[in-house]
C-alpha cells in the first residue's frame, strides 16, 4: 500500500473488514470451534463445599466449666490429620470407589492416598455472624461423588469430634482420678505419721505445755510439803530417841521443858496440812488416823488410874515404841515421796524443755499434711467438675459442629477456568484475523480512492470508472455475500455456544437446547 498522509476514517475500516471478512469469519470460527472442542473434552474437575458452625456449649460456662481447652484452629488441625489418615482414607476410596477409571489401576495405591489427601480441603473462618466456623471441600471429576464425597467427609468431622471430645474429657478425669488416689494415699500416709508422731511424743507436745507446768507447780508444791513433814517427823524422832538415849521418862499427853506434847505436835502438823489440803489428802486422813489412835491410847490410860497415877519409869513404853516405829516408817514413806516426785519433776521438766523442738517437728508435719490436705481438696473440686463436663459432652451438650451450608450438587467446573479459556479463544480469534488483514493491508500496494493517486502519482483525475460485473460475477458476488452471512451467523451460534458452556455449563446448555429443539418440533 502506498504511503498516505491520510487519516483511518470509519469508512475504510468497514470497507477493509468487509472486503476482508472470510479473514475474520474463518480465523475466529476455527478459534471458536478449538475453543469448544477443549471446553467438552479436556478433563474436568468439580468442587463441592459445606460451611460448618461452630455451636458453643449450651450450658453457660458460669455453671459447667468444659475441660476441652483446645481452641478451633487446633482443633480442626487435630481433626484434619485423624479425617486425612490412612484408614479412613481408605474407607473413602472403597465406599465411593474413587480410582477406578482405567488410567488409574497402574497407580500405586500411596499415590492414590497422597492424591486424595490433595483434593480435600479443610479451612478456619471467623467471617460469619462473628462466630467460628470452618468449611470443607473436595474436588473430582463426577459432581454427585462429589457431593457425597464431602456429606461423608462432614459426618466424619461430626462424629470424629464428638468421640475427641468425649476422650478428652474422659481422659481428664481418668487422669484426676488417678492423682486424687495418689494424693489421698499420701494424705493417708501423713495423716498415719501425724498420729504416729503425737502418740510417741504423747505429753511434750504443744497443746500440753500449759498442763505440764500446772502439773510442775503442783509437784514442786507436793515436794515441799513432803520436805516439810519429813522434817518435822525427823524433828520428832530425834526427840524420842534423844529422850531414850538419855533416859528421860515420856509422859503421855506432856512435852519437855518449853516443848510440846506429842499430840499437839500432831495436832500442829494436822492444821499445816488442813492450809494446804483438803480433808480427802492421803497425808491428811494419815494423820488424822494417828491422832485417833493416839487419843485411843490415851483414853486406855485413863481407864487404867494406877498405871497413870505415877510417871513412867521405864526406858521405852509400848505407845513410845510405836509412836518411834511410826515415825521411822513416815520418815521412810516422805523419803519415798521425795524420791518420786523428784523423778516426776525430772520428767516433766524434760517434757517441758522437749516441747520447743515438738513444736517444730510438729509444725512441719502439720504444714505437709496442710499442703498435700490441699491439694487432694483442690484435685477433688476439679475431679468433681471433670464428671460433670464429661456429662455434659455425652449429652451432647457442650461445643457442637452444626451444618450451616450443606454440600450440593455441582454444576460448573473449577477446573479448567472456563472463563479464562472463552476470553482466551475469544480474543486468539479476534486477534489472528486482525494480524491477517493488517498483514494483507500492509502488503496491498494498490489504489483505493482517486486522492491517493493524484496524493503519490501527483496527476489529476479526471473520472473514475465503476467496476462492470458480468452476470456470472454478479451471481458469485451474491452467493458470495449469502455464504458470509451464513458462516457469520454460524460463528455468532459458535461464540453463543462456547458461551454457554463456559457460564452455564455442560448439562444447563444441554437442556437449553432440548427446550430448544421440543419447541421447535412442537411448531413444526
Amino acid at each position: 500500500m502506498p504511503e498516505t498522509a491520510q487519516s483511518i476514517k470509519p469508512e475504510y475500516i468497514i470497507e477493509v473488514l468487509m472486503k476482508r471478512r472470510w479473514y475474520i469469519i474463518i480465523p475466529f470460527s476455527i478459534s471458536l470451534i478449538i475453543g469448544i472442542y477443549l471446553s467438552i473434552t479436556l478433563p474436568k474437575e468439580y468442587q463441592s463445599e459445606t460451611l460448618i458452625l461452630v455451636e458453643p456449649q449450651r450450658v453457660p460456662t458460669s455453671y459447667v466449666q468444659s475441660i476441652v481447652s483446645q481452641d478451633i484452629d487446633a482443633r480442626i488441625s487435630t481433626l484434619s490429620q485423624q479425617i486425612l489418615s490412612r484408614t479412613n482414607l481408605e474407607k473413602i476410596i472403597k465406599e465411593f470407589k474413587l480410582f477406578s477409571e482405567p488410567e488409574y489401576k497402574q497407580m500405586y495405591f500411596e499415590d492414590k492416598l497422597e492424591k486424595l489427601r490433595e483434593r480435600i480441603s479443610v479451612s478456619v473462618t471467623r467471617a460469619r455472624r462473628g462466630a467460628d466456623a470452618f468449611s470443607i471441600s473436595f474436588k473430582g471429576k463426577e459432581p454427585e461423588k462429589v457431593m457425597r464425597v464431602v456429606n461423608a467427609l462432614t459426618s466424619y468431622f461430626i462424629d470424629q469430634n464428638l468421640k475427641v471430645r468425649e476422650a478428652q474429657a474422659v481422659g481428664t478425669s481418668d487422669f484426676l482420678e488417678d492423682e486424687l488416689g495418689n494424693m489421698r494415699k499420701k494424705l493417708e500416709g501423713t495423716e498415719e505419721r501425724l498420729k504416729e508422731y503425737k502418740k510417741e511424743y504423747m505429753g511434750e507436745l504443744p497443746e500440753q505445755l500449759e498442763t505440764n507446768l500446772r502439773i510442775l507447780d503442783r509437784l514442786q508444791e507436793q515436794l515441799e510439803d513432803r520436805q516439810e513433814s519429813l522434817r518435822l517427823a525427823k524433828i520428832r524422832l530425834d526427840d524420842i530417841e534423844r529422850r531414850n538415849e538419855q533416859g528421860i521418862p515420856v509422859v503421855s499427853g506432856v512435852g519437855d521443858e518449853g516443848g510440846l506434847s506429842e499430840l499437839e505436835q500432831l495436832r500442829l502438823q494436822l492444821d499445816h496440812l488442813l492450809s494446804r489440803y483438803t480433808e480427802k489428802h492421803p497425808d491428811v486422813i494419815r494423820l488424822k488416823k494417828r491422832i485417833a489412835e493416839y487419843q485411843e491410847d490415851k483414853k486406855n490410860q485413863a481407864i487404867n488410874p494406877d498405871e497413870e497415877s505415877t510417871p513412867i519409869t521405864e526406858p521405852v513404853s509400848p505407845a513410845v515404841a510405836r509412836a518411834e516405829f511410826e515415825l521411822k516408817r513416815e520418815v521412810v514413806g516422805f523419803n519415798n515421796e521425795i524420791t518420786d516426785l523428784r523423778k516426776e519433776l525430772d520428767l516433766y521438766q524434760q517434757r517441758v524443755e522437749n516441747t520447743p523442738k515438738r513444736e517444730q517437728e510438729l509444725m512441719s508435719l502439720q504444714r505437709d499434711y496442710s499442703n498435700i490436705q490441699e491439694s487432694y481438696s483442690s484435685l477433688l473440686a476439679r475431679k468433681l467438675e471433670s464428671e460433670i463436663a464429661v456429662n455434659m459432652e455425652r449429652k451432647q451438650k457442650g461445643e457442637q459442629f452444626r451444618i450451616l451450608d450443606s454440600a450440593r450438587l455441582p454444576q460448573k467446573p473449577v477446573s479448567p477456568d472456563m472463563k479464562k479459556l472463552f476470553f482466551l479463544f475469544v480474543i486468539a480469534g479476534l486477534g489472528i484475523s486482525g494480524g491477517i488483514i493488517f498483514m494483507f493491508e500492509y502488503l496491498d500496494n494498490s489504489f483505493r480512492s482517486p486522492d491517493e493517486v493524484e496524493s503519490v502519482l501527483e496527476v489529476p483525475v479526471l473520472g473514475t470508472i465503476p467496476p462492470i460485473l458480468n452476470i456470472k460475477q454478479k451471481r458469485w458476488k451474491r452467493v458470495n455475500i449469502v455464504i458470509s452471512a451464513s458462516f457469520s451467523i454460524v460463528s455468532f451460534c459458535l461464540l453463543v455456544l462456547f458461551a454457554l458452556l463456559t457460564f452455564k455449563g455442560m448439562d444447563p446448555t444441554l437442556d437449553i437446547f432440548r427446550k430448544i429443539i421440543s419447541i421447535s418440533q412442537g411448531q413444526i
